[in-house]
């Protein structure tokens, strides 16, 4: 039988842990819970992840480096068409969803990795990209309604056709932005 590739082992161990985070919570998943559900034992785990934190980090630091690259890019290339930024917004919320929902049902994981603070920089790029810099009380409303909403559809809303959602999330944030 040939030997598994140590990257296999690694996203396989990432994979049960974002399963037992959503399952249980952070706090409540130990190292041996997800030793356990893979079948291996604890020092097999500790030869790919020096701690709990250590693999948790393994699984944000991806997300963090998409939204960053996300907002950077996003600035480089405005003015972009609200409906376009819209959409890939929503593309890049629904790629890391499962991490996204493990975050809203465990808020240590936002405390501890200090992503709320990220998440609000990153909306506030996008924000300043949909009304400008000078906006109005209604139009930072309107704009923190439909970024809000388009993300949490594609966080939240499950079983649906993807293609269908997006269209729908984005029609219906643009919407929220009330423009003509």
């Amino acid at each position: 039988m040939p030997r598994q590739r140590t990257g296999d082992t690694r996203a396989r161990i990432q994979q049960a842990a974002l399963e037992l985070f959503a399952e249980r919570g952070m706090q409540q998943t130990s190292l041996r819970d997800i030793a356990d559900r893979l079948g291996v034992t604890k020092p097999a785990l500790y030869y790919h992840f020096a701690s709990r934190d250590d693999l948790l980090n393994s699984l944000v630091e991806p997300m963090i480096a998409d939204f960053e690259a996300y907002a950077a890019a996003q600035q480089a290339a405005a003015p972009i068409p609200p409906r376009e930024l819209l959409g890939s917004y929503f593309d890049l919320a629904y790629k890391h969803r499962a991490l996204i929902q493990l975050a809203i049902r465990d808020l240590s994981v936002l405390h501890e990795l200090k992503l709320a603070d990220r998440f609000i920089e990153w909306r506030g790029t996008l924000a300043a990209l949909l009304i400008g810099t000078e906006p109005s009380l209604s139009d930072v409303v309107r704009c923190m309604v439909a970024l809000g909403g388009l993300s949490d559809c594609a966080v939240m809303i499950e079983h649906e056709p993807v293609a269908e959602l997006r269209e729908a999330a984005v029609e219906a944030a643009y919407d929220s932005l009330g423009r003509p």
